[in-house]
């Protein structure tokens, strides 16, 4: 029996021991079958820590809620000095809400090192999401919420033994790993926890990050770690495997799931005890790309597994809750005008939440906001001849290479307006710096939801 402990949605699937997931891997998809696809309520995450006790405010119905409630904010703290961001609740629970019909056999276990706002965190510890940590900070935030350690995964291949210790003195028993020095780390730190092998997918995925360049075992490697672990005593459960992060091509996903059945059967032939354990990593994006990938990942799992007794299979999503869950404003700080070119700086930029532009390869967008210079139409959208400029737009500090945008279109603005940039959740804040002084971490985070028909708490 694997020591991860399968948490189950709220309100969608009723299992009293969650374990017994392990032993019947299609329950999952029969409970929610049976439930009619109930939605999710948004009761338990008002509750949940790192939000309870928090005001969360309820966004209007209109297509412009969100950017009325920035508006608010700006015009209710005119002091206000930093950049700011808010995390819509509203998309959250969607997001989950989608997962759940499109993967219901897989378990979400939400990468941390994505975002780990505490918000965030608590909003889907409640909705029923598990917790993928690689280091002790990352852990040590998961629990402070008191969420339980058999819901966290050590998903990094390579540890400091200090961290080992950690996770085992917490009750952290699950963990990822790909060489053999790991192996005698984790056997001299941590003899009791159980393991993955991260294994390296076959095919390419195109993926903007490959983390195959730094992490996965090669297939000629396999026969050797298993040994290597089990000769020390250790448990290999199962198979980890990730196809990259961003714009990756999905169907990478069958040749990793069938790279991975090949390990199950490695293990067997080895006479070693039977795995039950798959992780099919993360790299998920929300959206059309997500849709694509499930029909993928349902696909490949049952072609390689069929109906495979036992078979707990979890999956590490990161991107695909928070990049869409989070907006950032920034104030427009500085100005120059250099013929038809408009120059801005704003508050924030490539070393604080908008370092995502050189470190996740992103493609930011912003608009406008006016609230300064044109405050009957901050939105600039009424005046359908309104003249744009090609601008560019610089971070506060004084490296030039802090540059958000080059020749995008904006129209004339003032010191004091704002830029608002969407989607803006996904190694940003957690990738942050505090160069020149500018810290990253110093902005507020505002709560909101998206679905006002429910009650706010």
């Amino acid at each position: 029996m694997v020591s991860i402990c399968i948490y189950t949605f709220i309100n969608r699937v009723q299992i009293k021991n969650p374990l017994q997931l392990a032993k019947m891997p299609s329950l999952v998809a029969e409970a929610f079958q049976a439930n009619g696809a109930e939605p999710l309520n948004l009761k338990p995450i008002f509750c949940a820590s790192g939000i309870k006790g928090k005001r969360v405010t309820a966004l209007s119905a209109e297509k412009n809620g969100l950017t009325d409630f920035i508006q608010r904010i700006i015009a209710d703290k005119p002091d206000i000095d930093t950049p700011f961001s808010v995390l819509d609740l509203g998309v959250v629970m969607g997001l989950m809400d989608q997962w759940a019909c499109k993967l219901p056999t897989v378990q979400p276990f939400y990468a941390v090192k994505c975002n780990p706002n505490l918000s965030l965190i608590g909003a889907l510890a409640a909705l029923g999401s598990s917790f993928d940590c690689a280091s002790k900070a990352e852990i040590e935030s998961v629990l402070s919420l008191g969420v339980s350690p058999d819901r966290i995964i050590y998903a990094n291949p390579c540890k400091s033994e200090s961290h080992i210790r950690y996770a085992a003195s917490v009750g952290v028993n699950v963990t990822t790993y790909d060489s053999i020095d790991e192996v005698e780390k984790i056997r001299k730190c941590h003899p009791t926890c159980e393991l993955l092998l991260r294994i390296k997918p076959p095919q390419d995925s195109g993926a903007r990050t490959s983390l195959g360049l730094k992490y996965g075992a090669l297939p000629e490697e396999v026969d050797e770690l298993l040994q290597a672990a089990h000769e020390a005593g250790l448990k290999v459960t199962g198979v980890s495997f990730h196809i990259g992060s961003g714009g990756a091509d999905t169907r990478a996903y069958h040749g990793a799931i069938s790279a991975a059945k090949n390990v199950f059967e490695s293990a067997s032939r080895l006479g070693l005890p039977r795995m039950g354990v798959l992780d099919i990593g993360g790299g998920f994006t929300s959206g059309p790309s997500f849709e694509a990938a499930a029909l993928k990942i349902n696909a490949a799992i049952e072609g390689s597994f069929g109906k495979e007794e036992g078979l707990v299979v979890i999956g590490e999503p990161g991107r695909y809750f928070a990049e869409t869950a989070f907006t950032l404003a920034t104030r427009v700080i500085g100005k120059r005008v250099r013929g038809d070119v408009r120059e801005y700086w704003i508050d924030d930029g490539i070393y604080g939440t908008l370092n995502n532009i050189v470190f996740d390869y992103a493609t930011v967008t912003c608009m406008p906001l006016a609230c300064t210079s044109k405050p009957e139409n901050p939105t600039c959208c009424r005046d359908l001849n309104l003249k744009t400029y090609p601008s560019t737009v610089f971070g506060p500090t004084c490296d030039s290479i802090d540059t958000v945008l080059r020749d995008y279109q904006l129209p004339e603005l003032q010191v004091n307006d704002w830029l608002v940039f969407p989607n803006m959740g996904a190694y940003t804040t957690s990738s942050g710096t505090n160069f020149n002084g500018f810290s990253s971490s110093a902005k507020s985070i505002f709560l909101a939801c998206s679905s006002p028909e429910h009650t706010m708490f």
